[in-house]
């Protein structure tokens, strides 16, 4: 596989994107472009990472244009691994959305290639204000898809969420343009090939990329600016808080990573500041949920806090910690996304997300009730899921490091994460079977009641509704079971990180 393939992420799915507006309403049309689009997505972030498993890097100027004037691609490990997972994830999604009915929507899927281009050009970028581009592609669908998850009578609730969405967002892509704009003026280049090593080197420099990593803080709600994730998720729909937890966080996450490792080349100094903040997003984020009454409200607060384990792995800033924090990245991904359309299906068909409202579904839906439990396991951590991998990982990398307090962190707050999963269950799953009226433009079918067996009456989740959670939940316990494989791709990205020079030098000579 080239480089010229890079480019061709964001071009194909704008192309798509732009076809499908020119069509019309077509439904059947807009499922199949969108389907084979992502497919195409994810099968050549495959293909990069079988290409890019020597360590090598592969980089592309558009247009041929020299240094410095073509606008720079470039992938590693690290962004291979990045592409295929959020290409499945938003293929995974598609599934759940065209399973809905979603897909049906005239703009829906444009608007989901138009962000999937977004995606891709964020991950593949080596220069700052191209980020800043991609970010700003990635944002404006997003506010279409919150207006097209939005009933024709929205409740207050779901008009507050957007507008504070918007505001965030747009607050923030004014700190990180501002800070590009600091980076160069102090550096005379956003290019991060340029740019190794020179916050290092300049303390001015360090100082205007860190209102790029504060911008990219906000975006991946850390603490203490992260309260906007936990009210903002929950008020749109069950899809499109799938689809946002594996790409928006993701993606400034992946930023900071590779910003951190380039321009500051893992500068000790400042390391500390990291543990301190990432371990108080892991405390904060799961006591926020203990108090929440919605299972996506307490999915959207249990983000926070796992945001919190993974850049804890940049933060040590060890090989073993940044594998253990790229593979966080990629089993959270993957894990998050299972739970948030386990519960999704379950307020689709019943109409509500409340604990207790709805319950005693594991008689009546095993199947879903077994991909929950099976991801919500992963997320605290147990074995032989992904999720103990991961933490074990994580937890034996700050001990390597002397930072014993975080470490111990990590295992109290696994514990919280247990309980409030376990809340979820007996609340939705596995209580004395519920019933509950369903309200209008909710998206319920029906009421649960109480069939002539006990058990409880209602519209049923299909088949197609299911899987999606159910893929995801098999590939967590997957990747528990044979967690070597993932090991060494996240040690490959790992290396490339804690010594960029292989990037630089590729970007250099693109």
């Amino acid at each position: 596989m080239t480089a010229s393939v890079l480019p061709l992420l964001v071009a194909v799915a704008l192309l798509a994107a732009g076809f499908l507006v020119a069509c019309g309403d077509r439904p059947r049309l807009h499922a199949t472009v969108l389907l084979t689009v992502l497919t195409a997505v994810t099968a050549t972030g495959v293909g990069l990472v079988v290409t890019l498993a020597d360590g090598g890097v592969l980089a592309h100027g558009v247009g041929r244009w020299p240094f410095g004037v073509a606008i720079p691609f470039a992938a590693d490990m690290f962004t291979a691994l990045m592409l295929t997972v959020t290409g499945l994830l938003s293929l995974t999604v598609a599934a759940f959305a065209l399973a809905q009915g979603r897909v049906g929507t005239r703009y829906f899927a444009p608007l989901v290639l138009v962000l999937t281009a977004g995606v891709n050009g964020a991950l593949s970028t080596a220069d700052l204000f191209n980020l800043f581009v991609f970010v700003e592609v990635m944002l404006l669908p997003s506010y279409g898809l919150f207006v097209l998850a939005a009933p024709r009578k929205a409740p207050l609730r779901q008009i507050a969420g957007a507008r504070l969405y918007v505001t965030v967002n747009l607050l923030t892509s004014t700190v990180f343009l501002a800070g590009v704009g600091f980076v160069y003026g102090t550096a005379g280049t956003v290019n991060l090939a340029e740019l190794a090593g020179a916050a290092r080197r300049d303390e001015t420099v360090a100082l205007a990329t860190a209102v790029c990593l504060f911008a990219l803080g906000i975006k991946a709600a850390v603490v203490p600016v992260h309260g906007w994730l936990a009210r903002a998720y929950p008020a749109t729909s069950p899809v499109v808080t799938a689809l946002f937890s594996g790409l928006h966080t993701k993606v400034a996450i992946y930023a900071i990573y590779r910003i951190y490792a380039v321009v500051f080349d893992g500068d000790t100094r400042y390391l500390w500041v990291g543990v301190v903040v990432f371990s108080l997003t892991m405390v904060v984020g799961v006591l926020g949920a203990v108090g929440e009454d919605t299972t996506r409200s307490i999915l959207a607060f249990h983000m926070v806090s796992q945001i919190g384990y993974i850049l804890l792995g940049v933060a040590l800033f060890t090989e073993a910690g940044l594998t253990a924090g790229i593979f966080y990245l990629l089993h959270h991904m993957i894990v998050k996304a299972s739970l948030f359309l386990s519960t999704g299906a379950v307020e689709v068909r019943h109409g509500t997300g409340a604990l207790g409202a709805v319950s005693g579904l594991a008689r009546r839906e095993p199947v879903i009730a077994a991909a929950f439990l099976v991801a919500a396991l992963s997320l605290a951590g147990l074995p032989p899921f992904s999720g103990f991998v991961a933490k074990l990982s994580l937890v034996t990398a700050a001990l390597d490091t002397g930072r014993s307090t975080a470490a111990v962190v990590m295992i109290l707050v696994s514990l919280v994460t247990l309980l409030s999963m376990l809340k979820i269950w007996s609340g939705v799953f596995w209580g004395p079977v519920g019933k509950g009226p369903v309200g209008k433009g909710s998206g319920g079918e029906g009421p649960v009641g109480q069939g002539p067996g006990g058990e409880p009456a209602g519209p049923r989740i299909g088949v197609a509704l299911a899987a999606p959670a159910v893929v995801l939940a098999t590939l967590t316990l997957g990747l528990g079971l044979g967690a070597e494989l993932l090991l060494t791709l996240a040690r490959i990205a790992a290396a490339g990180l804690h010594d960029p020079s292989g990037y630089v030098e590729a970007v250099i000579g693109s």
